[in-house]
């Protein structure tokens, strides 16, 4: 092997967390290289079916958003345990979610990643490494050996994540209960679309559009853990339903299970983890790709940070303290989902109770504020109820003209919006770094869940979207918040 490139970053896995993760930090101005395995961004399926409305937020706070709102088709509200929770009051631009299966987000992802210059190695994958105190040796098979030297490297691998074993990173959780076929077909008859019960639990077939193929997912008698057959899916068709509905065509078929797991740690030294490479789990609720892509927005700008030398190393803590326990919630709530699934009385007369709680609005909007992640509130401390929560999308009145806060966004730097404050924060030491925005805003300030919140004079906004202060323009938290989270020396090195 040998030593080809040193780029800042080596992202081992190109789908849609790595994807996400390298395009903010290629707009950060930070060299990275995405290592994928396939040789092109196509899927044999379909996967996961849809954006939840905070990974549409994040999206447009990209300006990106738009891409793929045109793709796919919005539905009113989330889901929890099959219990449909509207969110359409919800304050956001996006409140509802988008059906978009997870090749067509990928596609237009990558189309967004390639015209802003990521470079990806395709047919390609992360065999080994090693790291020490200055960066990290990737030794990558596939098409010529080669040996990238980085500062850091994050495994966005998926499930089985080789950087995560090969950095020794426990995995706990727990073991599958249950098991579920999926498959996508072609059938000769008219099947029976819609949710089946029965005493092995909840059985699918549903097809969103004519043309496209008839999604199967059939709850099995028991925990299977190996690939599934043609002739298995048949048999358990024949099962559930007394029939195969003339089962002329699999294109493709697969296992899934209610294991759930979590890696201990999302970082070891130079060598962290993103996606599935950090946790799994059922796939109840329609959260983990959302979970993964919202990682890689946690994370993206906190590492070129560190890369360019505006920030110390330790920022990098911060995301396993910030995404860790937004990963165990999800978990937890997967796993609620399962429990009242399962076929028995006791089981099904809880699903009936938390159905009648689920009616009532204050328990919906928990349920759904946590299921969309709009309710997700990091502890950064501060007085302020908009510290720690996404900004709001407010329309703004700036000398530029209007502007919407996520217009502010899209170039993936931080913002101190000050609204009546004077010019007290012009020509600040740190403007290099934190854009300054004089603005008024004449409508009300309001959080999904927590409701009306009171405007403060001025505000300073993450990259991420997530408020690391709010108060007064004289308040000394503020130049704190400021050296906290974007550095206060200046940049050491640019790798960009």
């Amino acid at each position: 092997m040998h030593v080809d490139r040193s780029p800042s970053v080596v992202v081992a896995g190109g789908g849609p967390v790595g994807l996400m993760l390298a395009a903010e930090l290629m707009l950060a101005g930070t060299d990275v290289v995405v290592v994928e395995r396939r040789t092109s961004q196509a899927l044999e399926s379909s996967r996961a079916g849809g954006l939840h409305p905070r990974t549409l937020e994040v999206l447009d706070q990209r300006g990106v958003a738009d891409r793929f709102v045109s793709a796919g088709e919005p539905h009113p509200g989330v889901g929890f345990a099959h219990i449909p929770l509207g969110i359409s009051d919800f304050p956001s631009r996006h409140n509802y979610v988008l059906a978009l299966w997870q090749r067509d987000f990928e596609r237009i992802l990558a189309e967004w990643v390639a015209q802003i210059g990521v470079a990806i190695l395709r047919g390609r994958e992360v065999e080994s490494f090693e790291q020490d105190e200055t960066g990290v040796d990737v030794h990558i098979g596939g098409d010529g050996p080669t040996t990238l030297r980085a500062e850091y490297l994050v495994g966005c691998d998926g499930g089985r994540s080789l950087v995560r074993r090969a950095a020794g990173i426990d995995f706990v959780g727990t073991d599958a209960s249950t098991s579920w076929m999926i498959a996508e077909v072609e059938m000769g008859e008219e099947p029976e679309f819609g949710f089946r019960h029965d005493d092995a639990g909840t059985h699918a077939i549903g097809r969103r559009q004519p043309d496209e193929p008839i999604r199967l997912a059939l709850t099995e008698r028991e925990v299977d853990h190996r690939d599934p057959t043609v002739d298995e899916l048949r048999a358990t068709l024949i099962g559930v339903y007394g029939t195969d509905f003339d089962l002329q065509r699999v294109d493709w078929v697969s296992r899934f299970t209610d294991m759930t797991r979590q890696a201990v740690a999302y970082r070891d030294r130079r060598v962290l983890l993103a996606g599935d490479a950090a946790h799994v789990h059922p796939p109840h609720g329609g959260q983990g790709l959302n979970l993964g892509v919202q990682d890689a927005v946690n994370l993206g700008w906190k590492l070129a940070q560190v890369v360019s030398g505006v920030s110390p190393d330790s920022l990098l803590d911060t995301y396993h303290a910030e995404r860790q326990p937004v990963g165990a919630r999800v978990l937890r709530n997967t796993l609620a989902q399962v429990a009242l699934g399962l076929p028995d009385d006791r089981h099904r007369a809880l699903l009936d109770t938390m159905t009648e709680l689920l009616a009532l609005d204050e328990p919906r909007r928990h349920i759904a504020g946590m299921i969309s992640a709009l309710d997700l509130h990091y502890d950064l401390g501060g007085g302020h109820a908009l510290v720690g929560r996404r900004m709001p999308d407010l329309d703004l009145v700036t000398a530029e003209g209007p502007r919407r806060v996520f217009d502010l966004l899209h170039d993936a730097r931080p913002i101190l919006v000050a609204f009546d404050a004077g010019d007290g924060l012009d020509g600040v030491p740190w403007a290099d770094r934190v854009r300054t925005v004089h603005a008024t805003c004449d409508g009300r300030w309001e959080l999904p869940v927590v409701g009306e919140v009171d405007p403060p004079e001025a505000v300073l906004v993450r990259p991420d979207g997530y408020v690391a202060w709010a108060g007064e323009v004289g308040d000394p938290d503020l130049s704190r918040a400021r050296a906290t989270w974007f550095g206060s020396s200046s940049p050491t090195h640019s790798r960009a």
